[in-house]
C-alpha cells in the first residue's frame, strides 16, 4: 500500500486549519486520517492537529494488542474529541474550537472507514467512484429529505454548517463504512476544500487517467487553487 498527500492553505484563508497523518506497515493494517479545523473558530488549526495526532496515537497502539476494526476506529475518535474537547475547556484561547474528522483503516480484504463532519472519504476504481462517507451537514440533511437537489447542495449558502464536529460534547457520533478491498483501488481523504471545488468525475479522471499516482493529490490540488480555493485543501491518497 502507498499513501501520498498535500495540505494547503488555499488562496483566501491566512492559516491552514486541515491536518492529516497516516502510516504504512509493511504488515498489518495500515491508516490515514484528515482533520478539519472548524472554520471561524478559535484554534481551528489547533483542533485538527491535536485530534490527528492523538487519532493516530490510539491506532497504532490499539494495533499492538487484539482489536476490532469499528471498536478500534470508535476509540480513536472518542479519544480525540476528548483531547480536543479538555483543551478547549481549559484554554481559554481555544474555546469554541472544534474539528471534522475522517479515516481510513486497511486491512487485507476490506476497508474501514469512518468520519465525523463533512470531509470524506471516497473509493475510487477504474470504473467508477464511490462517496463512502456522508456529510454531517445542514445542506447533506436537506438532500436526504428531499427538500433539495444534490446539484442544488453544491451552491447552497449554508452548504458549510456541519452538524456534528469533535470538540463540541462529550460524547461524539461517528459513521462507520466498511467496502471489499481489491487490487488497483484507491482510497480518497479530503477536507471540503477539495469536495466542494472537484467534482467526483474529476477525482476519478486524476486518480485514474491523470497521471502518476504520487503526484495525483498535487494535481487535485491545482484544480482547487484554480478555481479560487476559498478554503484550505488536503487530499490524501491510498494506493491499496
Amino acid at each position: 500500500m502507498n499513501i501520498w498527500a498535500v495540505t494547503d492553505v488555499g488562496a483566501v484563508r491566512a492559516q491552514n486549519q486541515d491536518a492529516y497523518s497516516f502510516a504504512v506497515f509493511p504488515e498489518g493494517p495500515s491508516y490515514a486520517v484528515v482533520c478539519d479545523g472548524m472554520g471561524g473558530a478559535r484554534a481551528g488549526n489547533i483542533a485538527s492537529s491535536l485530534a490527528a495526532e492523538k487519532f493516530s496515537t490510539v491506532i497504532e497502539e490499539g494495533l499492538k494488542g487484539e482489536w476490532e476494526p469499528q471498536a478500534l476506529l470508535e476509540e480513536a475518535a472518542q479519544a480525540a474529541n476528548a483531547a480536543v474537547l479538555e483543551r478547549a475547556l481549559h484554554d481559554p484561547d481555544c474555546r469554541g474550537m472544534g474539528t471534522t474528522l475522517v479515516a481510513v483503516l486497511a486491512l487485507e480484504e476490506r476497508l474501514c472507514l469512518c468520519n465525523v463532519g463533512d470531509s470524506r472519504g471516497y473509493l475510487i476504481q477504474e470504473n467508477g467512484v464511490l462517496q463512502v462517507t456522508r456529510d454531517h451537514s445542514l445542506v447533506e440533511d436537506l438532500v436526504a429529505r428531499g427538500d433539495i437537489t444534490p446539484a442544488q447542495a453544491r451552491n447552497h449558502p449554508q452548504k458549510n454548517l456541519i452538524t456534528r464536529a469533535l470538540g463540541v460534547e462529550r460524547h461524539v457520533r461517528m459513521d462507520y463504512f466498511e467496502v471489499p478491498r481489491q487490487p488497483g483501488d484507491h482510497i480518497l481523504l479530503c477536507s471540503d476544500g477539495l469536495s466542494n471545488l472537484v467534482s467526483d468525475q474529476e477525482i476519478l479522471y486524476e486518480v485514474i487517467h491523470g497521471g502518476p499516482a504520487e503526484s495525483c493529490p498535487r494535481r487535485l490540488l491545482e484544480i482547487a487553487l484554480s478555481r479560487g480555493a476559498p478554503d484550505n485543501v488536503t487530499a490524501v491518497l491510498c494506493q491499496l
